[in-house]
């Protein structure tokens, strides 16, 4: 698994490094950097922990197993640099700067002591495979300060990420700092994997049964590289989805706007072929609106009534019921002035909802739309209620 797995986890982080080192060409804040660093330490770490390239560096340096070390290594130095993008972006440089300094002196020391307890394990032979498992067994006080100072490293990590995701000023950074977070767990697993193969070994076996686990646990790493780079990318998938979106409310809102307007003439402008999607879009809002006034008219107030009780009969509330309504008075609206068959008392505002903003309006119109192409929201039997006298009394 080591052969195909870590590969691939080394080029995710490649990726994320070349695409962070274009971003730093313009931003070169410690937070930029401190990504860069991270991202140069986990490709190092996957790159090594590769069967072929394990064997080929510790030849390479002349000491047997060499690479298990400087893999374990860049990984708290990776750990490092991450604890450092999240203290620059809880606090101003110099405090930031203050907190980092124990972090470092901590993992300062949990280097040397891997560094020098590694030294007492050179003789077990290249172990490409299964470092962990024989360092476990063999030679547990080397993986346990690795583990010790490895989990501590992901528990501050997941905290920090979690406790600034919640003030994160934009959205696609909370997401990425959530995601961040949430990949602790399988720090988590991985530690626990290796904590029972120290255990295992003091009784003479190993943990080979449980080992693909505590590999499918690296692989979580991924998670946490797909988080730091997404308020990168992500706000590219945003203006996407804007896209896309928008094209599809024109096509929802063009019918209705069609149908509102195909009475008053008076109210559409004619915008012409240069005109963008964007103001095509507004513009049909705003229509929309102006033909609701004017067909305010026609409209009895019995048919939001009896729109009102339907709507509530089949569970209707807030937004959502105050789209049908005023779907209701406007294809009764319609009908009434087809007819001409003008009520004998009118409403006074034809709106029910108002909503807030732009984006508020269009959501809401395309509710409107859908609730107007029902056919179950209101009768035309109702869309007016002409006065008719009541007949003389005869005299008895």
């Amino acid at each position: 698994m080591n052969s195909t797995l870590y590969p691939a986890c080394a080029l995710v982080s490649l990726l994320a490094l070349l695409f962070k080192l274009r971003v730093t060409r313009t931003d070169r804040s410690p937070t930029q950097l401190a990504l860069v660093g991270n991202f140069f330490f986990l490709t190092a770490t996957f790159v090594i922990s590769t069967p072929a390239v394990w064997i080929a560096t510790s030849r390479f340096v002349g000491i047997v197993n060499f690479s298990g070390l400087l893999a374990q290594s860049t990984v708290i130095l990776s750990a490092a640099c991450q604890q450092l993008v999240l203290l620059h972006l809880s606090y101003e440089r110099r405090t930031a700067w203050r907190k980092a300094i124990p972090r470092l002196i901590g993992l300062g020391v949990v280097l040397l002591g891997m560094i020098t307890l590694f030294s007492a394990a050179t003789s077990i032979g290249e172990r490409p495979t299964d470092f962990a498992l024989t360092k476990a067994q063999y030679y547990p006080a080397y993986l346990t300060i690795y583990l010790v100072g490895h989990a501590a490293n992901q528990i501050d990590i997941g905290i920090m990420g979690w406790r600034y995701a919640r003030m994160a000023p934009t959205p696609w950074l909370r997401r990425g700092l959530r995601l961040v977070a949430v990949s602790m767990p399988f720090a988590m697993i991985y530690t626990g994997c290796r904590v029972a193969d120290i255990i295992a070994g003091q009784f003479g076996v190993t943990g080979h049964p449980w080992e693909p686990v505590a590999q499918i646990a690296i692989a979580g790493t991924v998670l946490k590289t797909v988080g730091w780079t997404m308020p990168d990318w992500g706000r590219y998938l945003t203006t996407a989805y804007e896209w896309f979106d928008r094209h599809r409310a024109y096509r929802e809102i063009t019918p209705f706007h069609r149908d509102v307007t195909s009475h008053l003439p008076e109210v559409v402008l004619d915008l012409g072929q240069e005109a963008d999607l964007r103001t095509r879009l507004y513009r049909c809002l705003v229509e929309i609106r102006d033909a609701q006034w004017a067909l305010r008219t026609w409209m009895a107030p019995s048919v939001a009534t009896l729109a009102t009780q339907r709507g509530e009969a089949a569970g209707l509330n807030g937004i959502d019921l105050a789209a049908a309504v005023e779907a209701a008075q406007l294809k009764a609206a319609l009908q009434a002035k087809i007819e001409q068959k003008q009520p004998t008392t009118h409403v006074t505002n034809p709106r029910i909802a108002e909503p807030e903003d732009l984006a508020a309006e269009l959501s809401f119109q395309r509710k409107l739309a859908r609730a107007f192409t029902a056919s179950d929201h209101a009768s035309p039997a109702v869309a007016h209620t002409p006065h008719t006298p009541e007949p003389a009394k005869k005299d008895a």
